[in-house]
């Protein structure tokens, strides 16, 4: 998971992890014979429990691809609340039908060191030996005390800290619309909220969270369930293996041994079971969120599912939505400079994903200089070198958190 930066972001903080996409089981009948009344066996049930068996592998077929299309729980992400500039808010607002943290595209602001680099962590920067750090610039006023409590006002946001790293932030910093604002509450244990243009956010600090925004109701109950009643219809996942799908397929269940069902009535199928819900993130302490570095740009980022198939460099021709909007929105970009980053996650050798990221980023910049865009954009691979979640929780593969690490990012200097 990416570490989270005030004032400049909050990035995503829980992971609930994607479901498996399913195989299915054959769900053939058992094979019999009937005795005829004098003992004789006949040769007709045979015949029966053949178109039987057809019609079963029938359902299983389509059992098979339904499963391949259970919806994947969302990662609940803690969207932008301070440092949006003027500029970065023109730019969402010329990528408004495209963006959409659940399906995988954003914005937020970058930071870059002394050295021009783009930073990607942050934490508080101290500018005397004791730690203290007071700091009246463009970026706004710090006032932070050496044991990392103080106050920062940013943009018109005006941000709270205690020494246990708990503390408040009061996003006022609106546009003339009214957008922008949003309220976050954050304690000692990692639990809070937020409530903001995104909807409302709240985290227990255990492994519990849920977000109720435009996107649905999303919960994740800590002990490896949660819900997500959403525009795929309900997703619910159980912490034995089981689950339910009550979508625009209709309604699938998963009982958690190896079967399952699918229509209405039930026909048995073979479905394996769900991985469990990882736990929710926390809110990480405030005194940590003050960036180092200065204002660089925008960073734009593609989930790899918005632009390719999976394993894949050739963007899908339903991509072409979002690669028109993005273009048309950076020919307005005043920047300095672009880069388009490929990045993917663990699995694999380090050699095959250097080159896929390579071929994913350099069929981006070929595809926003068709649409007149992109010009001098330059294209680099980084393979799985720059995660922004763990691959793996407690040894355990992370579904979730390699879906976060497979993406495009276009890095806008300005």
């Amino acid at each position: 998971m990416r570490s989270c930066v005030l004032p400049s972001r909050i990035l995503s903080l829980l992971v609930l992890a994607a479901l498996a996409s399913g195989c299915g089981r054959d769900n053939d009948a058992p094979a019999a014979s009937a005795a005829a009344p004098g003992g004789t066996r006949t040769a007709a049930p045979a015949a029966a429990h053949a178109d039987e068996a057809g019609a079963d592998s029938d359902v299983q077929k389509r059992a098979d691809a339904i499963a391949a299309q259970f919806p994947p729980i969302p990662v609940i992400v803690v969207p932008e609340i301070l440092g949006v500039s003027p500029a970065q808010r023109a730019l969402e607002s010329a990528m408004a039908p495209v963006l959409d943290p659940i399906a995988g595209v954003s914005v937020s602001p970058a930071r870059c060191g002394t050295d021009g680099v783009l930073l990607n962590d942050a934490g508080i920067t101290s500018v005397d030996a004791q730690g203290n750090l007071s700091r009246n610039g463009d970026a706004g006023i710090f006032k932070i005390a050496a044991d990392g409590s103080g106050s920062a006002n940013y943009e018109g946001g005006l941000i709270t800290i205690n020494a246990d790293g708990s503390g408040s932030i009061n996003g006022d910093g609106r546009d003339e619309d009214g957008e922008g604002g949003a309220l976050v509450r954050v304690e000692a244990d990692g639990s809070g909220s937020y409530n903001g243009p995104a909807g409302v956010i709240a985290l227990d600090g255990k492994g519990g969270g849920s977000w109720n925004g435009d996107s649905g109701l999303i919960r994740n109950n800590g002990d490896g369930s949660g819900t997500w009643n959403g525009p795929q219809g309900l997703v619910t996942i159980n912490n034995d293996g089981s689950g339910r799908w009550n979508g625009p397929l209709g309604i699938v269940v998963v009982n958690g041994d190896g079967t399952g069902s699918i229509d209405t009535p039930a026909k048995p199928v073979k479905l394996p079971p769900l991985p469990k819900v990882a736990p929710a993130g926390r809110f990480p302490p405030l005194k940590k969120f003050a960036p180092p570095g200065a204002p660089c740009g925008y960073l734009i980022t593609l989930n790899d599912r918005v632009l390719f198939d999976f394993d894949k460099a050739d963007i899908r021709s339903d991509a072409a939505k979002v690669l028109d909007a993005l273009a048309a929105a950076l020919k307005d970009v005043r920047s300095t400079g672009m880069e388009v980053g490929g990045h993917t996650d663990a699995k694999g050798s380090d050699d095959y994903n250097q080159a896929l990221s390579d071929r994913r980023a350099q069929a981006v910049v070929a595809a926003l200089r068709e649409r007149g865009a992109a010009q001098q954009a330059t294209a680099k691979g980084y393979g799985e070198a720059r995660p922004v979640a763990p691959n793996e929780i407690g040894g355990q593969d992370n579904p979730g958190g390699r879906q976060l690490n497979r993406r495009v990012e276009i890095f806008v200097r300005t």
